[in-house]
């Protein structure tokens, strides 16, 4: 058994106290061992870690993006959702290649390693070039292809369907088994009532977790109300996607009895606050859904429509944005949103991720406390949602690996990701727009 101790700092425990402690790591088996209060050290490791003057974390969860976006960051600003999808971002995604995506998934990876971010949740298209680019660099990811049916026609729509399931079949458990698989109608509006009621009960027979968008906008709402007379949550359950393997993304325009279906069949919600504010999507009302006991957790979204991948960023959008959807300064507390980030995004992706104990996965990340910012630590429950940023992060670990140390990710060859985003972006830009 090979060890990694990471020692010397405070450590953030699953009940959001913070201890003095050492926390030991089996990097074989990717398992945190123990966490050793100050003064009960048992033995030597064979690598550590120095957290000296930080605060050991779980690595963060981001459990909704589309990682190759990072190649469209900046590109189509300032525009609400459905001109900047149909004007902007879907004609320049029709001239994706599966090394655009592979370029743009290792960039986002790359920043969310740089940023405590330890597991992601992406759906997207190429998806065997994601999965690539998770082997490569360490992380760990739910993965699912984005299956579209409308404006096809029945062969090709069948064919989308197919996709999806075939790519969560074949994936899953790769990367050693840090990739794991969902099958991933992109939304309730953008794939046929036909193709649902087909292949969902596929997927379900086949133990295969569902993710798809959901609730985003009010034009996704009304037209499924007008329609079919009942809530979109409602149409989901009526299709068999809701279960306590789903998770969905955003929820934003939900009411009492969608909360309480979400809750009854154990399905998550994923909350996006940056990208829900920037597309002036709506507030989504999770103070109400966390009452009512839905399982919430939090997503960057693409970074197309965010436009980062930090989930420091997202904790503090989410608090704030929590407070004036609930009328309530006390709603959404710093520790519901470090809890969202950690275990409630763990949970939706079902990982044994998102807390610092013996026997979950060893998936961690150091702050550096000695900034500025974060000084003076009167609650470092409150730093973590108020005052920190992807920039403090001094160490991450994922599976009892180390990604990054003391700033440095040992896994990616920063320069090069970069120069192959770069020059990506460029010519794929220059495609869409020739």
């Amino acid at each position: 058994m090979t060890t990694l101790r990471i020692r010397n700092g405070q450590v953030l425990r699953p009940d959001h106290t913070v201890e003095r402690a050492d926390v030991l790591v089996d990097s074989d088996a990717g398992e945190i061992l123990a966490v050793e209060p100050e003064g009960e050290r048992t033995d030597s490791a064979d690598d550590t870690l120095d957290a000296d003057g930080g605060l050991v974390i779980p690595g963060l969860v981001n459990a909704h993006c589309h990682v190759a976006m990072t190649l469209l960051r900046g590109y189509a600003d300032d525009k609400p959702l459905d001109a900047w999808l149909q004007e902007d971002i879907w004609p320049v995604e029709a001239e994706l290649t599966a090394e655009d995506v592979r370029a743009g998934a290792r960039l986002g990876i790359l920043e969310m390693i740089r940023s405590g971010t330890t597991a992601f949740a992406d759906m997207y298209f190429f998806m065997p070039e994601v999965v690539a680019a998770v082997e490569e660099s360490g992380l760990r990811a739910k993965l699912g292809y984005g299956s579209i049916t409308v404006q096809k026609d029945d062969e090709a729509a069948r064919q989308e369907m197919a996709d999806g399931l075939d790519f969560a079949e074949g994936y899953e458990g790769a990367a050693d088994g840090r990739v794991s698989t969902a099958f991933m109608p992109h939304s309730l509006t953008t794939v046929g009532e036909d193709y649902l009621r087909e292949y969902v009960p596929e997927a379900r027979e086949a133990g295969i977790p569902i993710h798809f968008h959901a609730n985003e906008t009010a034009g996704e709402v009304d037209p499924i109300v007008d329609e079919r007379g009942e809530r979109p949550i409602e149409y989901a359950d009526d299709a068999g996607m809701l279960a306590d393997s789903s998770f969905l993304a955003h929820g934003v325009h939900t009411d009492r009895t969608e909360h309480e279906l979400l809750a009854d069949r154990g399905t998550a919600v994923i909350h996006c606050p940056a990208s829900n504010m920037k597309l002036a999507s709506g507030m989504a009302p999770v103070q109400a859904m966390r009452d009512l006991g839905v399982t919430v957790g939090l997503g960057t979204d693409g970074a197309a429509s965010n436009n980062d991948l930090s989930l420091f960023d997202e904790m503090r959008d989410a608090a704030m944005l929590g407070k004036l959807a609930a009328d309530d300064a006390s709603a959404v507390a710093a520790d519901a949103v470090v809890e969202m980030a950690t275990q409630g995004g763990a949970e939706a992706l079902g990982m044994a991720s998102g807390r610092i104990e013996a026997g979950a996965n060893a998936d961690l990340a150091v702050l550096d406390l000695e900034r500025p910012h974060l000084t003076p630590a009167h609650d470092l429950v409150s730093h973590l949602a108020y005052a920190a940023s992807g920039s403090d992060v001094r160490h991450t670990v994922c599976d009892g690996q180390v990604l990054m140390r003391d700033r440095d990710v040992q896994t990616l060859d920063e320069r090069a990701v970069l120069a192959d985003a770069r020059e990506r972006a460029t010519a794929l830009i220059d495609r869409a727009e020739s």
